[in-house]
């Protein structure tokens, strides 16, 4: 079998994009290629095909390489639903919670991470495996199955990827041989530059440098991807990075609560030139917008009391009573209603808290997590989504449904003013009829294209850069070690 494993000298450093392209671009060349993430942080979640939940960047990889996202393509997911506390997926099913004082337990799960490589690599001719974080975070190294314990224990050589954008390039892939230990440091057969602006020769000298100090070939200069800006974010790190509108474009508001999900719900509004989708950060009041979303949330009542600390909540209450809508999706649905219940104490102590009161509908946690791709029809156009969420949504508003789904059962709720609407459907806006229908009720004329059409056309874009400034030979080479 033929593998190869992108890892980063840090978080954020563009490997998910990376391993995006290189599988649209081996997929471009006819191979059979599968994505493969061994553990994967994040709270933006998709739905596969065989009804599990893994990470949203490894549904886009599976999306790169044209084939359906398998639960096999992630098998160990974490969701953090607390400062040191997380949700445990194994196989796109939950396990549990897995917390600071447990966390060296995640070695027991090599057996099945192995398993569901060794899986997707009998049916691939390449897998591209990417890894979590940086191997240089030794202090992590005991128990490690997302990078080089993983590689090791698979066989799969490495090529280490560094962010010049940030700078320190040099340091950090240099840092990074100094101080793994020399078995994992054997297992990179060469190195990247992602990121990168401006001309590549003036940076001939670092690559030089970087070769000479560690011993590994350098195998590419990539440039500033401006296509990946249209891929969906793999976790919140984007977050911190909120953009204000563009002059003249109608403003829709979000707030980023601490455990925000799949919140790349709002992706599509960025191909309305009409309307921008506005992330608004902690500290700062929502603006004067034409719609407020309230996005998903791994921890409901615990990011609505955020949402009160941060005053949002009246901003939200001042916004309805200016006659402006109100969407929610998923966890933010649950807010609108008039309480949040947790008896089982699921995501915390068990209680019932006050919702925003704008729907008459209440909310129960329990019970099996929906997990379901669906499609459906709302507001007189079709959609097509997925469902990720635990609990039950009942109520008076939800008699009222947002739209019907392909077994004609009601879909969400709407108040009866019209003005407030929930949904549990992630990726609602993507159809571009379904996006026009919903911008249509806050005066924007939605022209862009459908959200999966427009994400294909970026990795393609994406692939085609890759061809031009990498030396894919080497990297098919590089795979052919794999054990």
């Amino acid at each position: 079998m033929a593998a190869v494993m992108i890892q980063g000298t840090g978080s954020d450093v563009g490997k998910s994009v990376l391993v995006a392209g290189l599988c649209r671009a081996l997929a471009n060349r006819g191979l059979r290629v599968r994505p493969f993430k061994p553990q994967n942080m994040s709270n933006n979640a998709a739905v596969t095909s065989d009804g599990g939940e893994i990470g949203r960047a490894q549904a886009t990889q599976a999306l790169a390489c044209r084939v359906p996202a398998s639960v096999d393509m992630n098998p160990v997911l974490l969701k953090p639903q607390g400062d040191r506390t997380s949700q445990l997926v194994v196989r796109g099913q939950v396990r549990g919670t897995l917390g600071s004082a447990r966390w060296r337990e995640r070695e027991g799960l090599l057996g099945e991470v192995l398993e569901s490589y060794r899986r997707l690599a009998a049916d691939a001719d390449i897998v591209v495996v990417e890894g979590a974080g940086s191997p240089a975070e030794t202090n992590l190294r005991a128990g490690d199955i997302a990078n080089m314990g993983f590689a090791r224990a698979a066989g799969v050589p490495v090529v280490l990827a560094g962010d010049i954008d940030r700078g320190g390039v040099i340091a950090a892939l240099v840092g990074t041989h100094a101080v793994i230990d020399a078995a994992d440091a054997a297992m990179i057969h060469g190195f990247l530059i992602n990121k990168f602006r401006g001309d590549p020769a003036l940076f001939a000298e670092g690559m030089t440098t970087i070769a000479a100090r560690t011993g590994w070939p350098g195998l590419g200069i990539v440039p500033w991807l401006a296509p990946a800006r249209r891929l969906p974010s793999e976790d919140a790190v984007v977050l911190e990075r909120p953009a204000a509108a563009g002059a003249g474009r109608v403003v829709i508001a979000c707030p980023i609560t601490p455990r925000i999900a799949n919140f790349d719900d709002l992706d599509p509004l960025r191909l309305e030139p009409g309307g921008e989708g506005i992330m608004v950060p902690p500290g700062q009041p929502i603006p004067d917008a034409a719609l407020i979303v309230l996005a998903g949330s791994k921890a409901t009542i615990a990011d609505l009391a955020f949402l009160r600390a941060e005053g949002w909540d009246i901003d939200i209450l001042a916004h309805h009573r200016r006659g402006r809508p109100v969407l929610g999706l998923c966890g933010g649905y649950q807010m609108l209603g008039r309480s949040v219940a947790d008896p089982q104490g699921i995501e915390g102590p068990a209680g019932t808290v006050a919702g925003l009161g704008l729907l008459d509908v209440e909310t129960v946690l329990g019970g099996d997590k929906t997990l379901t791709q669906v499609s459906g029809e709302a507001l007189g156009e079709p959609f097509t989504g997925y469902e990720i969420h635990l609990g039950r949504t009942i109520g008076a508003d939800a008699a009222r449904p947002v739209g019907r789904l392909a077994d004609g059962r009601g879909e969400g709720a709407m108040s009866a003013d019209g003005l407030v609407a929930g949904s549990y459907v992630h990726g609602l806006l993507g159809l571009a009829a379904q996006r026009a229908a919903w911008l249509a009720r806050i005066g924007v004329a939605a022209r862009g294209p459908d959200h999966h059409a427009d994400v294909d056309a970026a990795l393609d874009e994406i692939a085609a850069t890759l061809e031009a400034h990498v030396d894919l030979a080497a990297i098919l080479a590089i795979a052919q070690r794999a054990a």
